[in-house]
This record gives structure tokens, C-alpha cells and sequence, in this order.
């Protein structure tokens, strides 16, 4: 080997876990070393003219507006050559990099340079643990002082006690368990007096409850604790919902640890809510999964590709809690172009560059599905329909025809 023995030493040496960082993706807490150090250890352990650095094919893979800034992504390839005595070493690593910028140009460089360094990382850990190979190991074999890491990724990032707030957002309890916070949220929405503090209640618990969801999730714990209290918050919603009348026939559920199955007092079973009856109404959510089905048997709006994803068009209706908007406001979008829009921050202005306006087209599906429920799908082929004959699907893009009755959806 042409390393000499004080290098041998120090790649076979630990990695201090000093030089260890930590960040919380997706409720999973990731390892990893920034870019300086490692080029700093292979400055102090090869030289700092012994080795080289080329970066091969960057390629940009999206680009575009996220909200109001500029974004884009991008792929690199990294060749790393160390010159060991008579001998070079080489050794390449891929990587990946996004940046954000208030000027496009600015977002390519930052993504350019977020890959360039992912990739150097990953072609110089081939070498040993003091730039990040011993993090590969789940034991941690190769890190020293693994003490002071443990303590930093097994530290909890949530609240360890979950307080609970009355209508007025004051505090009016603590509890170290999650299952005691929820029993006392639950019984706490059953007394409210009216649909309004009920709200107000909610309003001023559910960062908490979220709080609790993350955590069960990270803990893996049981998390039907939280989807019981969102179903109590239902139950409890229609029964103040109710005239006096219905109400003395069904009553406000009690909380769902006092009384097993989900039942309200007297035995009643709590029942679904009809959100668009509340006094503070909200609009219906239609579900149906022959008119998805239906919807993505429909050639792209965008380029006329099919078959296509149902995509909801978000700006259709208020957001909700984890809920899509209603089956009716869905257009057909092929897998790229339904990934374009996602990625975009302002749907309106994305649909604008396009020159379409969708709900005009989702009205018009909508109501083709609904006019013949009996539709059989078998027979619908991708971007054809037996009854449809003023869909388009002109060569190189959208258009409409002389016949399509949405011709009217290009925008000035």
C-alpha cells in the first residue's frame, strides 16, 4: 500500500462524534458530517495537494417557482483521486442537492453546490470512518464518545408533557401520558356548552394534538388515540348540531373511555357528521372512486398523454385537516405533470401559465359521471370515451375542437 503508516493510522482511526450532526427528517432522526469537515480531514490525512476533486455530468433535474421563490434540483457525479506515493486512487460518489432563492440564478447555484458536496461526501466515506463511513453502521461501532450522540438522537424533539388548554387557550392541566391527555381532551369536549366552544376548544388543542400524533408516530406506539379524539370532535359536533328537540333524543357523547364502541349516553351510537349542516357549515367533500377511476382514464390536460392521475385541484375549496378536496373538483394530469403541480407553490398561477382554467373541465366530468353512474370503465379506453366525443387530444398540446364543449377554458 502506498499510504504511508501515519496515514493507515488515521483512516483507520474513529470518527469523533464532535464532528457528528443531526437533523429530524419525516419523525426519523438522521446522521450525518457537513461538507467543510470532510474536506478538511482529507486535506489533513492525504494533503492538501495530494488529492483532486472533478465534478462529472451535473445535471439539473427540476426547476421552478416554489411559492415566491425561485427552486431547482439537482444530480452530480464526483471523482475524487488521491495520489498515494507512485499510485492514484479513485474513488466517485453521487449526490443530490435543492436550493431556494429569491433570483433563479442563485437557486442553481446552491442546488449545484448542495450535490456537488453530497457527492464528495459519499466518494471520500470509501475511504474509512473519519469522513462519515463508520455512520453506514447502525452500532455506531466506528465513533468515539457514542455516549454524547446517543443522547443527542434519542433526546425526544416533542413535548414530554401534554398540556391542555380550555376555549381561552389557558392552561388547565398537565399530563406525562398521552392516553391520560386524550380521556381529559375527550371529556372536556363533551361538556362544552355549544358548537362554538367546542371549537374554540379544539382550536386551542390541536397543535397539541398534532404534537401527540408525530410522537406516537416516532415512539411507534398505538396512534388510534388521536384518530379517537378527532371522531369524538365529530360526534360531539352534530349532537350540539341538533334542534333541542333531536338534541334530548341524542344527547352529546360522553368521552369514548368511559363508554366502550365509540357510544354516547343512553346507548345511542355515535353517528357521522354532515359537516355542511353545522352551524359554522363547511363544504361536502364527495367521494367516489369510479369517478377517480373515470377521471384518469382521460388524456392529460397539459400534453394529451393518458392514461393520466386524478389530480384534486387544491384551490377548489378550503383546506382541511389532511383532507383532500372533494371528488368533484379532480382533472386528468399525466404522472409528470401531476408532479409539476404538486412541486409548485401557487396551483392558480401554475394552471395560468398553461392558459387553463380546470373546474370548468371537473364540473364537466363531474357531471358525466354522475348523469351515467352506470358507466362501464372496461369499455372507456385511455383517452377515448363510448359517450364523450368532444374530448380532445390534439398533436403537440392541448387544444380544443370545433365540437369540445370545454373550448371555452383558454385563458386570455
Amino acid at each position: 500500500m502506498a499510504f504511508t503508516e501515519a496515514q493507515v493510522k488515521r483512516l483507520d482511526g474513529k470518527l469523533d462524534a464532535k464532528h457528528v450532526k443531526t437533523r429530524e427528517v419525516q419523525d426519523a432522526v438522521l446522521t450525518y458530517v457537513e461538507g467543510w469537515h470532510v474536506i478538511a480531514e482529507a486535506n489533513r490525512i492525504f494533503g492538501y495537494d495530494a488529492w483532486d476533486r472533478q465534478t462529472l455530468s451535473p445535471r439539473c433535474v427540476w426547476s421552478g417557482m416554489t411559492g415566491k421563490q425561485h427552486a431547482a434540483s439537482y444530480i452530480a457525479k464526483v471523482r475524487i483521486i488521491v495520489r498515494a506515493g507512485s499510485i492514484a486512487i479513485t474513488r466517485e460518489g453521487c449526490g443530490s442537492g435543492e436550493g431556494k432563492a429569491a433570483s433563479p440564478g442563485e437557486a442553481h447555484e446552491l442546488a449545484l453546490k448542495a450535490a456537488e458536496t453530497d457527492a464528495t461526501k459519499r466518494a471520500l466515506a470509501t475511504f474509512g470512518n473519519p469522513f462519515g463511513l463508520a455512520l453506514y453502521d447502525r452500532e455506531l461501532a466506528g465513533v468515539r464518545n457514542r455516549k454524547a450522540l446517543d443522547v443527542a438522537t434519542s433526546s425526544p424533539k416533542g413535548p414530554i408533557a401534554w398540556d391542555l388548554r380550555n376555549d381561552k387557550g389557558e392552561k388547565a392541566q398537565r399530563f406525562e401520558r398521552p392516553d391520560a391527555f386524550t380521556q381529559a381532551l375527550e371529556e372536556a369536549m363533551s361538556g362544552a356548552a355549544d358548537i362554538e366552544h367546542l371549537f374554540a376548544l379544539w382550536e386551542q388543542n390541536v397543535e397539541t394534538v398534532r404534537a401527540l400524533n408525530r410522537h406516537l408516530k416516532r415512539e411507534r406506539k398505538n396512534s388510534d388515540l388521536v384518530q379517537s379524539l378527532v371522531a369524538h370532535l365529530k360526534a360531539c359536533a352534530i349532537a350540539l348540531a341538533k334542534t333541542p328537540d333531536e338534541s334530548d333524543r341524542s344527547p352529546v357523547p360522553e368521552s369514548s373511555h368511559g363508554k366502550p364502541n365509540g357510544q354516547t349516553r343512553n346507548g345511542h351510537p355515535s353517528c357521522k357528521i354532515d359537516k355542511s349542516e353545522l352551524l359554522i357549515g363547511e363544504p361536502k367533500r364527495q367521494r367516489s372512486k369510479d369517478h377517480l377511476r373515470y377521471v384518469g382514464r382521460q388524456p392529460c390536460l397539459i400534453c394529451g398523454r393518458a392514461p393520466s392521475h386524478a389530480h384534486h385541484i387544491r384551490f377548489a375549496q378550503p383546506r382541511g385537516l389532511a383532507l383532500k378536496v372533494s371528488d368533484e373538483f379532480t382533472v386528468p394530469l399525466c404522472a409528470i405533470h401531476h408532479n409539476q403541480n404538486h412541486a409548485t407553490g401557487d396551483e392558480r398561477k401554475w394552471w395560468e401559465r398553461h392558459g387553463i382554467d380546470p373546474l370548468p373541465v371537473a364540473r364537466d366530468l363531474w357531471r358525466e359521471t354522475q348523469a351515467q353512474p352506470d358507466i362501464d370503465l372496461a369499455q372507456c379506453r385511455f383517452g377515448q370515451q363510448t359517450n364523450r366525443s368532444h374530448y380532445w387530444r390534439l398533436p403537440g398540446g392541448l387544444g380544443a375542437g370545433a365540437n369540445n364543449a370545454h373550448s371555452g377554458l383558454r385563458l386570455s
